[in-house]
This record gives C-alpha cells, sequence and structure tokens, in this order.
C-alpha cells in the first residue's frame, strides 16, 4: 500500500466518523467511495458501521465494479456497498470528480417525504455552494432504477436528494462531499423552520444573480444549470441585464408548478402552499395554538 493509499484509506475512515457524529448516518447507513488512481476506486463495505470503520476494511474495485485486492477483515469476507452501481454511475457521468458520498439526513428525508424540496433559491450560502438542490423520482435503494434515477440529475448537480432515501454528493476529495452534505442538510433544517412559520420567502431574483455571478467566479458552475435557477428562481442569463421569465410574485406565490428537474416524482402530489399549510397546521396544533382549527 502506498502512501496515497493510505492516506485516502485514512481520510474516507475520518469522513465515515463525521457523518455519524452530525447524525447524518445510522447502523450501516451510507457509504463514501474516493478515486484511488485512473480505474481504481476505495470504496466502504455492506454491512459495517461507517462510523467505526477501520482503514483496511475498505475495499478497493475497478470502475466497472469488478472487486481487486484482499477482501476479508477480522475473519469476514466483506463486500463493497449495495450502492456500488449508483456511485460508478456518478463517476461514469463526471469524471472530474474525486469522491461520492451518500448519507440519509434525516431532515432532509423528512422534507422529501412531505413533498417538500429544496431547489427554492433560499439560502446564499447553498446558491453559491451547491446551486439548485433538486430531488429524484422515487427509487428503491440498491437498485438499477435507483441508478438510473440519478443519471441526468448528477451530471449538472453537485449535490441531489433521493426522495425518501437520503442524499448524494460529490466533490474532488471526501472532504467537499461532505461539506456539500452539510449545506444540503443545513438547507433542509431551517426550510423545515420555515415551513413551520408558514413562509418560505425565496431570494428575490436580483439578488440570486449576484449569487450566481460568485459561484461562476469561483468555478462551480455546472453546464445547463442556468436553465434551472432561470426556471426555478426567475434568473435568466445571469451574467447579462435580462428580464426574468419567472418573476419573484410567483415564487412567493408558491402555487406555480415546480420544474420537473427539481422534483420530478411529484406529478399528482399536492403543491408545496398547502403542504406547508398543513405542516403548519400540525405543528401548531402539537404547540396547543387554539386558532389552528379557524385557518381553514
Amino acid at each position: 500500500m502506498n502512501a496515497n493509499e493510505h492516506d485516502l484509506r485514512r481520510e474516507i475512515v475520518r469522513i465515515g466518523r463525521l457523518i455519524y457524529e452530525k447524525g447524518f448516518i445510522s447502523a450501516s447507513d451510507g457509504n463514501i467511495s474516493a478515486r484511488l488512481a485512473p480505474d481504481r476506486l476505495l470504496i466502504t463495505p455492506s454491512g459495517l458501521h461507517k462510523g467505526f470503520l477501520e482503514p483496511e476494511q475498505l475495499l478497493v474495485v475497478t470502475e466497472r465494479g469488478e472487486p481487486l485486492g484482499p477482501r476479508r477483515s477480522a475473519g469476514r469476507q466483506l463486500k463493497p456497498t449495495s450502492e456500488l452501481p449508483m456511485h460508478l454511475e456518478a463517476y461514469r457521468q463526471r469524471p472530474e470528480i474525486g469522491a461520492v458520498l451518500h448519507a440519509h439526513p434525516p431532515i432532509t428525508i423528512a422534507l422529501s417525504v412531505a413533498g417538500v424540496s429544496l431547489a427554492d433559491c433560499i439560502l446564499p450560502e447553498a446558491i453559491v455552494m451547491l446551486g439548485i438542490i433538486p430531488t429524484t423520482a422515487y427509487a428503491t435503494p440498491s437498485s438499477e432504477e435507483n441508478m438510473l434515477a440519478i443519471r441526468n440529475l448528477i451530471r449538472r448537480h453537485d449535490g441531489i436528494v433521493l426522495q425518501r432515501h437520503g442524499s448524494l454528493t460529490v466533490g474532488t476529495d471526501p472532504m467537499q462531499a461532505f461539506m456539500r452534505l452539510e449545506t444540503m442538510e443545513q438547507t433542509a433544517n431551517v426550510s423545515f423552520r420555515l415551513v413551520q412559520l408558514g413562509a418560505l420567502n425565496p431570494l428575490p431574483p436580483e439578488q440570486v444573480r449576484k449569487l450566481l455571478r460568485t459561484r461562476e467566479e469561483m468555478g462551480l458552475c455546472r453546464p445547463g444549470e442556468a436553465e434551472a435557477f432561470c426556471e426555478r428562481c426567475g434568473v435568466c442569463h445571469f451574467s447579462q441585464e435580462h428580464a426574468p421569465t419567472m418573476r419573484y410574485e410567483r415564487a412567493q406565490s408558491g402555487n406555480a408548478q415546480k420544474s420537473s428537474d427539481a422534483n420530478p416524482g411529484d406529478a399528482g402530489a399536492p403543491d408545496e402552499a398547502t403542504v406547508r399549510k398543513l405542516v403548519a397546521q400540525i405543528v401548531n396544533r402539537s404547540l396547543g395554538d387554539p386558532t389552528t382549527d379557524e385557518a381553514g
């Protein structure tokens, strides 16, 4: 084992402990991979707690998923995570990335079940560091269906929500993928509290435009994301002075149909304004607010 592989194993183990300590995984949830060399990936094993891994328990596979090297640890045969196909698909679609991280952040998952999207332009940090955060259609975990669900979205986004299943973030290294996961769950946490307050209140297009210039200057923009920002946040051709095609007032109303890129699995579901109102009513009832039943 060379020094580079030794250091990368230790880094993946460190990220596994961080996502456990942050509450982003439990039990044997989650999986992490990183590019070790051309056509060589390090990946976490199936069935082991990612918060308590040892460096020697990580497995080496090719970009076609073929296992390489020793596969035994502490008397047991190890297998790559069952989500290996999803990781391989991310590397196929994004040959420039160096790491893939799948976790189960609880607030992100809860909002995906409730039908509340994270794609609205709410937090400046999320806009700059992650861009639009779309949600996949529901797909059975550890299946080819799940691999196909991420295919188009991961091409254009560094972080996506897996409906009812968690998150997928990518980066140049495991730490960047972890930081993007933190940003996603922070966005979900704030969005949840805004739902409780009954007001999502997205940034106006002119403010989003400024943030996108920063994102562009940092080299973080993804091909095709300008169209997503145009549809979702009303910012069109943000490098030019151009009137948005979707007005801020429309975004504030919460009644317009949201982009299929942001949440393609929501066809036929209640609109987000209705979901937010219902959640707010439930929260108010739990707090003993007698006015809730009159809200209609």
